[in-house]
């Protein structure tokens, strides 16, 4: 039986705290397996536990933007969110039904997810693993996450629409992603360092044909609601797990606004890259 959790929209140090909260409430096996949707207020960047942040992300146009700034704990490039539903889960990695290996587990949660899509309407697809060191033929990546798929991410018409990152601590598996409701490749490139503005427009042209919304997608505004609506059902569904409507424990809440505080608003670990 797992644990749903549905939020409110949140700042960037408390969202990225609460998924740290919850990881380890689960390593003390306090809480169950858990699956949690949320949003973002004020809009923010996270970076990727690896990237390094001057060198890929303006931070000065993020503040004039009003736009926060967070590291996460898992790996992989920026992300702005905004125009999204994101979804973070934690499970013991020995569950009898998680397959072993980070790909083999993105694949079986990306199967649940694409289930919920494909009851929306939305023809997705999962990126097939492709020759080593290239996840879609292409060669010029930048900062961004939705620049190009990973292996079992999803597309539509070869254009991304859900990013996910993965990171197992203590034998736990927390996985994290957006789901895309719009996508303004502007907006993501306003926040990204480049050359000279030349060299933005050109991102935010490749950027528009690399990556969409289910909005775009549809033909038709879709909410937070009907995404997370879809999307555990889907998981039930195709990867045969069972959700039930649950709340924070106290200890997490505590844990979640320590590390908020001392943790995901401080330069000594946003900017430590």
């Amino acid at each position: 039986m797992w644990r749903l959790l549905v939020d409110e929209a949140a700042g960037a140090a408390w969202n990225m705290a609460a998924d740290e909260a919850m990881l380890l409430s689960h390593v003390a096996g306090e809480t169950p397996p858990t699956l949690r949707f949320y949003a973002w207020d004020p809009s923010a960047v996270s970076l990727g536990y690896f990237q390094r942040s001057d060198e890929e992300i303006d931070r000065a146009a993020c503040a004039r933007q009003g736009i926060e700034v967070v590291r996460r704990l898992t790996g992989g490039r920026a992300v702005l969110h905004e125009m999204e539903v994101t979804y973070s889960l934690v499970v013991r990695e020995t569950a009898p039904y998680i397959p072993s290996g980070v790909t083999a587990s993105y694949l079986y949660f990306s199967r649940g997810i694409t289930a919920g899509l494909t009851g929306l309407g939305v023809d997705a697809k999962m990126q097939e693993p492709g020759p080593a060191g290239r996840s879609d033929g292409r060669i010029a990546h930048s900062a961004a996450c939705f620049d190009a798929p990973s292996h079992y991410e999803l597309t539509v018409g070869g254009r991304k629409i859900v990013g996910s990152a993965q990171v197992r601590k203590n034998g736990i598996l927390l996985q994290h992603g957006s789901i895309l409701l719009r996508f303004c490749p502007e907006r993501m490139t306003s926040v990204m360092r480049f050359e000279d503005d030349a060299a933005r427009m050109k991102m935010a042209s490749e950027l528009s044909r690399r990556a969409t919304g289910l909005s775009e997608v549809l033909g038709r505004s879709v909410g937070f609601d009907e995404v997370v609506k879809a999307v555990y059902l889907g998981m039930e569904k195709q990867c045969g797990l069972k959700f039930i409507q649950g709340r924070w424990t106290q200890a997490e809440l505590e844990k979640t606004q320590g590390f908020a505080n001392h943790k995901y608003c401080k330069d000594e670990w946003n900017l430590r890259r």
